[in-house]
């Protein structure tokens, strides 16, 4: 049973100037997006002092609430029906928003409504991954000391790596509905870049294989798959919802049910092995390459700077980018040496809520705020720690940052990577590559930065008492 909101509604759509006030309603992971007529109207005070709300922030023309995962969609729903808004407002409301927030929030809505499939094929992963290493356990793996589940293994591992091998497909389909496209569209499109007859973009990179040139116009193509192409899925995707829309606008309505899907697919086709595949891949090979020569080039520093900042990123909503870039990573290199990096920089925050608590630890309405940001983070989600307590007071923050970069220093020292992404904190354990003694480096960086984060707030926070004395 849902639970009920509508005093919670009521007193919310009051804070925020009035039902008239609210021009369209949406939300992502953890936050409550609303476009309104005047932020001004707003009274942010009032909002953040609901119970239920965990912190509240304005990012451009969006007035973001935070309440958490899962309540989050139940609030978002109970308050649409209750409004009862339609797509003009959404029309209205993209079109307020600058073409940075645009970009940012199509490419998380991508993202968003494949990451269940991506989550479940990362956690088996993670699964067959802690099955079959050998030495964490003894010298033997668990599927050697127990082979009757040997089977079950073999199944894990076809269920974890069936999602990663068709991801492009996927994330076509996703992208095409996204920007306005038929999705089946998008899961043809998709289809033809893992396409069986085309050579394996792996094996032709690697020279085992060669791929067979044809001539189009004049021009040579080679037929080669786009596996691992995640950005040029994002960019197929984008390009066959244009061409649906326009060829239903303009072809008439007798023979646009035929030719308006085929003309799609065709010119998608061109397009896709002509000039959007060759570019994807040379932009998707520049960003992996981008980030490599961080590691490889700047070593402990690249990796402290970006477990410094990871967390300042998410404030701004950037973060939601990471998706393609992991997932372009992942299929380059087969580690992504980003996910414990992102990990342990939320684990920095959440340490210095752990500092702020200790500070106030005899004021209860501070214990309840902060314990349950710090349950959220220990699950993954830390805009709750952030704009309820961290960013708030900001020497919270600045901790949390210092505490990141620590603990990005131990994932450089330790060599540690992930074999997928999708998930971090204690969910994420589950996708550690155990190479290195992953599992083992993987908890004390989360423990340095922990400790490290809680230490600097709660010194900092002494520091700032006795100044204000």
């Amino acid at each position: 049973m849902r639970e009920d909101y509508s005093g919670h509604l009521s007193d919310l759509v009051a804070a925020v100037g009035g039902k008239e006030n609210i021009i369209y309603i949406t939300h992502c992971a953890t936050r409550l997006r609303l476009s309104l007529q005047d932020n001004h109207k707003a009274n942010l005070e009032e909002i953040g002092n609901l119970e239920r709300v965990k912190g509240v922030f304005n990012v451009g023309d969006q007035l973001q609430i935070i309440y958490g995962a899962g309540r989050v969609n139940e609030v978002c729903q109970a308050l649409k029906e209750t409004l009862s808004l339609d797509e003009a407002n959404l029309q209205s409301s993209q079109q307020r928003q600058k073409p940075l927030q645009r970009f940012v929030k199509s490419i998380s809505d991508v993202f968003l409504e494949i990451m269940p499939s991506i989550l479940a094929a990362a956690l088996l992963m993670g699964l067959t991954s802690l099955l079959t290493t050998k030495g964490l356990f003894g010298d033997r793996s668990i599927v050697e000391m127990y082979p009757q589940i040997s089977g079950l293994n073999r199944l894990i591992a076809i269920a974890s790596s069936g999602i990663f091998a068709l991801l492009p497909m996927v994330v076509a389909w996703s992208a095409t509905r996204r920007y306005g496209g038929r999705s089946a569209l998008g899961l043809a499109i998709g289809a033809i870049m893992v396409h069986p007859g085309l050579v394996d973009a792996f094996s032709a990179a690697s020279g085992n294989a060669a791929a067979e040139t044809i001539s189009i116009f004049g021009l040579p193509v080679e037929l080669v798959g786009f596996q691992g192409g995640i950005i040029i899925a994002l960019m197929i995707g984008y390009t066959v919802a244009w061409l649906d829309q326009y060829f239903n606008r303009k072809l008439p309505d007798i023979i646009k049910f035929v030719l308006s899907p085929m003309l799609t697919i065709l010119l998608s086709s061109l397009l896709l092995f002509t000039i959007i595949g060759p570019f994807g891949r040379l932009l998707g090979s520049g960003i992996t390459g981008g980030l490599l020569w961080m590691a490889e080039y700047l070593g402990i520093f690249g990796y402290m700077i970006f477990g410094a900042v990871q967390q300042l990123i998410v404030i701004t909503g950037l973060h939601h980018t990471f998706g393609a870039i992991e997932g372009q990573l992942l299929a380059s290199t087969g580690r992504d040496f980003l996910n414990p990096l992102m990990s342990v920089a939320l684990m920095g925050q959440g340490g210095a809520v752990v500092g702020y608590m200790l500070l106030h630890f005899n004021d209860k309405k501070v214990q309840t705020l902060c314990v349950s940001a710090f349950t959220s983070i220990l699950f993954g989600i830390s805009e709750p720690a952030l704009f309820g307590v961290n960013l708030k007071y900001r020497f919270p923050l600045m901790a949390g940052c210092v505490a990141g970069a620590a603990g990005a220093a131990w994932v450089y020292l330790s060599k540690l990577t992930a074999v997928g992404y999708g998930t971090t904190a204690l969910p994420g354990i589950t996708i550690v590559d155990p190479a290195n003694h992953g599992h083992v480096n993987y908890v004390v960086a989360h423990l340095l930065a922990l400790t490290t984060g809680a230490i600097l707030t709660y010194i900092a926070g002494k520091f700032a008492t006795r100044a204000e004395c």
